[in-house]
């Protein structure tokens, strides 16, 4: 007959307790830590390309051409790398959202809010940007080809070796912008409001500044074969070193201008520089 000793099965039975805790305990830890990570990852700065429309959303290289995001607030939205070709952005708000180097092509951001976007690099050849606000964004080394920003606002925006040739910026608002070595060709920049506006280095070739208000504008080392300049406030302007031969500034305000020869206009001057 088998003998049990009660105290060593108790013994063994509390042991056996004290690791099923130690196990469970332990299951437990992992099961909220997972949670965690689960939770974070749905979050913002976790997106894939199948979620909403909200702020913050991620859409980092995403295919979403073609879609409406009309009205839609996308601030601070990431967007860079995406293919956005046809999509309408029409009236969305998009402060602070980052598409740098997606491609815009045939996108439209008529009356959309802009400011500090980045849009460096983008490929946007025929887009709209009618009447959107584009405060302190970066559109350097952007291609924008015949895009259009009839009535936009672009106080402090970066065209930075922008390629512009065709597009349309009349009657916008655009002080203190830069366009420094950007291609302008045939360009329409006329009766838009450029106060202080750097075109150094920029090809101006048939671009045409009809009625722009241009004062203290820096046209510098500037290519503006063409360009016309007729009716436009250059008071104050600079055109050093500018190829301007061949310019029109008919009916140009010259007050105090200086000249592609380093010569200051009479304030009486217009359309010749006295």
């Amino acid at each position: 007959m088998t003998v049990i000793d009660v105290n060593k099965v108790i013994t063994n039975t509390f042991n056996s307790s004290k690791y099923m805790k130690k196990s469970l305990f332990k299951q437990l830890l992992k099961s909220i830590f997972l949670g965690i990570v689960l939770l974070l990852s749905s979050g913002p700065g976790y997106s894939a390309c199948e979620d909403a429309p909200v702020p913050n959303v991620n859409w980092a290289k995403c295919d979403l051409s073609g879609k409406s995001f009309k009205n839609k607030d996308l601030t601070g939205a990431v967007m860079a790398g995406a293919i956005l070709d046809n999509t309408d952005f029409t009236g969305a708000i998009l402060i602070n959202a980052d598409l740098n180097f997606a491609s815009l092509v045939n996108a439209r951001f008529d009356k959309a809010r802009m400011t500090d976007a980045r849009l460096v690099a983008v490929q946007a050849e025929g887009a709209s940007f009618k009447g959107a606000h584009l405060e302190n964004t970066r559109l350097s080394r952007a291609h924008l080809e015949k895009t259009i920003f009839t009535s936009v606002r672009a106080d402090r925006a970066n065209f930075y070796d922008a390629k512009l040739s065709s597009a349309d910026f009349s009657d916008s608002l655009m002080n203190k912008a830069t366009f420094e070595r950007s291609d302008l060709t045939r360009a329409i920049l006329s009766r838009a409001t450029m106060h202080e506006v750097s075109f150094k280095s920029a090809r101006l070739h048939n671009t045409l500044f009809t009625g722009a208000d241009m004062h203290k504008s820096v046209l510098d080392e500037a290519d503006c074969l063409d360009a016309d300049f007729s009716e436009a406030d250059l008071s104050k302007a600079s055109f050093r070193e500018a190829e301007i031969e061949e310019s029109i500034f008919t009916g140009a305000k010259l007050k105090d201008t200086i000249w592609s020869n380093y010569k200051r206009c009479r304030a009486s001057s217009i359309g010749e520089c006295q």
